[in-house]
């Protein structure tokens, strides 16, 4: 009896990666997914803290795949190893901060390694000929399986017929007649192949969760690092970014005001790292002042964060200032009027 192949399939929670994985599954391949966290896919956190979020799953969707495949999900964590890619990209960005080909290379050559280590013998990913600009065209393609070591074991079952035969195909292992030729950004023939299949629910067809495609936090990850004065961030750092609105009133400092409730009491975790600011006298929200400030600073910044609460149209609010060793002052100041509020403070 032939021992039965082994494969690694790239679980990144959406649509394409739960077909391909299920394709190779369905012709008797024993299938592991492995997910490779980065940090900046965090989207079922923004769904659990935000309002607008609220009737979406608060679920981490490469572990509802695997369930839904009945396989088993190995996650990664390679946030210290991944700078390197967002600091340096080879080849660069895509339309924001987002190294999406030195990414999928990365993924790919720790997909491989990982095979080596465990005896497995092929990488499936959901790749789609020309579905993404900058990592999935036809010729970037040969680019991820050179680079990453994968070479031919790399195989894109949705798009196998329009690239070469991988070894997996010209060893037999996989019918190829039994793989696609998908291409194009059109998700129609994946949505149905997963009705085909008897998926009726998946993350949604059009694309990732990875918050450097996202052009409003790019913005605020390329301020942080102008602010700092080098490429550097850490998880804490990437988990702010995108909660509450970000406003730099000047360069050596910002602030950081919740939104909403849920925004709130997420900031509320940070309160022991940074400044914090509150109303007193008016329901408002919750700010973290993030920088170097001097009580200058701090009144602006508490005139700022006035503006947004209940008091708005008050003469004055008398605001709580909390350092992060707990010792807390009262602070009376006029909210800052919209008018004063330059559109470059918004980050």
């Amino acid at each position: 009896m032939t021992q039965q192949k082994k494969a690694v399939a790239l679980i990144s929670g959406g649509l394409d990666s739960l077909l391909a994985a299920k394709i190779v599954q369905d012709q008797g391949i024993h299938v592991a997914g492995i997910n490779f966290f980065t940090g900046f896919c965090v989207e079922g956190h923004t769904h659990a803290i935000r309002k607008k979020g609220r009737d979406k799953p608060k679920r981490n969707n490469a572990l509802w795949v695997a369930e839904q495949l009945g396989i088993k999900l190995h996650i990664v964590d390679i946030i210290e190893e991944y700078k390197q890619v967002v600091f340096n990209p080879r080849y660069g960005y895509g339309a924001n901060l987002n190294p999406c080909l030195d990414c999928k290379i990365f993924m790919v050559r720790k997909a491989h390694q990982w095979c080596q280590q465990h005896g497995f013998d092929f990488i499936v990913t959901g790749e789609v000929v020309g579905q993404r600009p900058m990592s999935q065209r036809k010729d970037t393609m040969p680019v991820v399986a050179d680079r990453s070591g994968a070479e031919d074991r790399l195989l894109r079952p949705l798009s196998a017929k329009n690239l070469p035969p991988t070894l997996p195909e010209r060893e037999g292992w996989i019918d190829r007649d039994k793989l696609l030729g998908l291409s194009g950004r059109s998700r129609k023939p994946q949505i149905a192949l997963a009705n085909s299949f008897g998926f009726e629910e998946y993350a949604q067809p059009a694309g990732g969760c990875c918050f450097l495609t996202d052009a409003q936090y790019s913005s605020k990850l390329a301020d942080l690092w102008q602010a700092r004065g080098s490429k550097q961030y850490e998880l804490d750092d990437i988990m702010l970014l995108k909660v509450g609105r970000h406003l730099r009133p000047k360069p050596h400092f910002k602030v950081i005001i919740a939104r909403e409730e849920g925004e709130g009491n997420f900031l509320l975790g940070y309160r022991k790292q940074y400044i914090s600011i509150i109303s007193l006298s008016h329901s408002g929200p919750l700010a973290l002042v993030d920088g170097d400030v001097d009580d200058k600073d701090i009144e602006l910044a508490a005139s700022l964060v006035a503006r947004y609460g209940k008091g708005r149209d008050e003469a004055q609010v008398e605001m709580e200032i909390r350092t992060p060793a707990g010792a807390s002052r009262p602070l009376k100041v006029r909210p800052l009027l919209s008018s004063n509020i330059p559109e470059q403070w918004h980050l």
